[in-house]
């Protein structure tokens, strides 16, 4: 078999406290499959904006510009912003095959198409440099401001900012806005450059590769070619690698790419000091195949494990360890792909970097995954996560930008590197522990959150188990006052401790299934005016212990509803009606109540399927 040193290959791809009453922990049900051998040997409505107000900020991709016209499509839930200056950020479909089949979230809001007048005074800047209306086009994201009905600016970007990695970056540090199918649609030249470029069968065994050259691989295994790496040392080192979207979204400079090819790794080790220096990483439908192999990185935009591109990965006993800035230990971006994880050990101990990004479809199986610096997860879009008996742990930082602190969140940025849809987290088995704020928070997208027997440890100072809201933050997810969350979330024999926060803009179903406990208050946040409803459908094996005064749209009951005291709540409806006097001081408010329940909506998580 033979390889080229030093080659280069040109690719034109897609850019893509202790109560009186408490829940009990339920012991965990070992569940899942035995381990696995290692396979190693929409239609639109117009709208003109004319001067009804004085000043407003329109967010959409442009689809038109002519003379003292401009047209685009409004950015569902855009958040009003500079698009000449990206936020940073952390950097499904229906459940995937592992993630269940709960139900549909409620639908997201539709965009409009705006026409909006400008004149000769109108500002223009693209990508941060001034220039006029005759430099925007079509499939531009812009930001308009507008004053008495014409635009006074336009801030447009030529393409997806090359800023770091979603979810790489924490919803500390996000990038901006884009528009998925737009990205999907353009065409960049990608040049790949490997120590070792296989294009026909290629082994190594006992040996030693190292990569020093600015954005250069070890080894690349292109379309076609099966590399197999055995007791293999990979050392990426470079000082002048630039990382960014192409590393992130095309693998280069990757140490070991499988791009199109096959990857098959056994034991060996593989370090990175090199911006861009992912470890493993498949892209292009390329398949990585590795086992019992040590991989550490250094530097930003640095994954452990990554896809893109349609990319799949399978991993069994690694040990990932990411030091860099938006260098999630597991990893992927746009494309997306699949990656399956048995055994192990990943840490991420960058900024902005949990322990797995995720815009593909990922599951991991008795794995020990912690991110010291960041959220423990964040899914973006229409992807998904599935943990099975997992020991996660996450530390997110406070940051002022932020409406608040999480440990996993499922979101849409609107930058075009995850396609709008349902996010999906699963859980069941293993444990979550949080080192600084809420739990669960979901925002700008519909998301399905189901949990069995999972051991919650929430910090000292959270403030929520789940919120589920619009926001405000600086980092550009959608539209405030419209950009809530459609949130499914489901507790099967599961203990949940802390408070539920929903909006007036979002939507919010909880299920408590099979024995679960919901101990504390749901809250309603009457920040934004909006039509958003809130539900709890609790089963005959289920409880809620309230702890403060609640509000929900509609309460479905065939279990126990108490305070800590084991006294009764009173609840009345929204016209002031008891309908159940309580012995309790704490009053539940409901727009439906009723002690029948149906569970067609909540959610199960399947077995862990490689």
């Amino acid at each position: 078999m033979t390889s080229i040193n030093k080659a280069a290959a040109v690719l034109t791809a897609l850019l893509l406290g202790v109560s009186v009453i408490g829940c009990v922990q339920p012991e965990p049900e070992q569940q899942g499959s035995e381990p696995l051998d290692a396979v190693i040997s929409e239609g639109t409505e117009e709208t003109t904006l004319g001067s009804d107000a004085a000043e407003e900020t329109v967010v959409g991709i442009i689809t038109g510009v002519e003379e003292g016209v401009l047209t685009l499509t409004e950015m569902k839930g855009q958040e009003q912003m500079n698009a000449s200056a990206p936020p940073e950020k952390p950097e499904g479909e229906d459940p995937s095959p592992d993630s269940g089949t709960p139900g549909e979230p409620p639908e997201m809001q539709r965009g409009e198409s705006v026409t909006i007048l400008t004149d000769q005074n109108t500002e223009v800047t693209v990508d941060g440099v001034p220039g006029s209306l005759e430099s925007l086009s079509s499939g531009m994201m812009a930001t308009v401001v507008l004053r008495d009905g014409v635009a006074s600016s336009v801030s447009a970007m030529s393409g997806p900012p090359d800023t770091p990695d979603p979810g790489q970056n924490s919803p500390g540090d996000m990038p901006m806005p884009g528009h998925m199918a737009d990205a999907q649609d353009r065409k960049t030249e990608i040049t790949y450059s490997a120590v070792e470029y296989c294009e026909q069968d290629t082994d190594f065994r006992d040996a030693a590769i190292t990569s020093e050259g600015t954005d250069e691989s070890a080894v690349i295994a292109a379309d076609g070619t099966t590399v197999r790496l055995e007791n293999v040392a990979v050392v990426r080192n470079s000082a002048d690698s630039t990382g960014g979207d192409a590393s992130s979204f095309y693998g280069v400079g990757a140490a070991v790419l499988a791009n199109g090819g096959t990857v098959k790794v056994d034991g060996g080790s593989i370090t990175t000091d090199a911006d861009g220096g992912a470890g493993l990483f498949a892209v292009n439908g390329g398949t990585v195949y590795a086992q019992n192999t040590e991989i550490s990185t250094e530097k930003g935009t640095s994954g452990g494990v990554h896809v893109a591109g349609s990319g799949t990965l399978y991993g069994w006993n690694l040990t990932v360890d990411t030091n860099g800035r938006s260098s999630a230990a597991v990893r992927s971006d746009r494309g997306g792909g699949t990656i399956r994880l048995d055994g192990g050990t990943y840490t991420s101990n960058g900024s902005g970097s949990p322990a797995i990004y995720s815009t593909a479809d990922i599951s991991v199986k008795d794995a020990v995954l912690s991110a010291t610096g960041s959220e423990a997860i964040c899914i973006e879009g229409k992807n998904s996560v599935s943990l099975y008996d997992c020991q996660l742990s996450g530390n997110m930082k406070d940051d002022s930008q932020n409406d608040c602190t999480w440990t996993v969140i499922l979101y849409q940025s609107m930058s075009g590197d995850a396609e709008e849809g349902t996010s999906v987290f699963n859980m069941r088995g293993g444990s979550i522990e949080s080192g600084n704020g809420g739990i669960f928070y979901t925002t700008n997208t519909s998301s399905v959150f189901t949990l069995q027997d999972v051991a919650i440890h929430a910090s000292e100072d959270s403030e929520f188990l789940l919120r589920c809201t619009g926001n405000a933050n600086a980092r550009g997810w959608g539209k405030t006052g419209s950009n809530g969350a459609q949130c499914v979330f489901t507790g099967i024999h599961q203990e949940l401790n802390g408070d539920i926060i929903w909006d007036s803009v979002s939507k919010l179903q909880v299920y408590l299934t099979e024995g679960s406990c919901l101990k504390g208050a749901v809250v309603q946040d009457k920040t934004y005016e909006g039509e958003g409803t809130s539900e709890l459908i609790i089963d005959a094996g289920s409880r809620w212990i309230v702890t403060a005064d609640s509000s929900v749209s509609a309460l479905y009951c065939a279990g126990t509803i108490q305070d800590v005291n084991g006294k009764t709540v009173t609840i009345r409806n929204t016209d002031g009606e008891i309908l159940v006097q309580g012995s309790s001081g704490i009053t539940v408010t409901v727009g439906v109540y009723s002690t029948d329940c149906s569970l067609e909506n909540a959610g199960t998580i399947r077995d862990y399927e490689i």
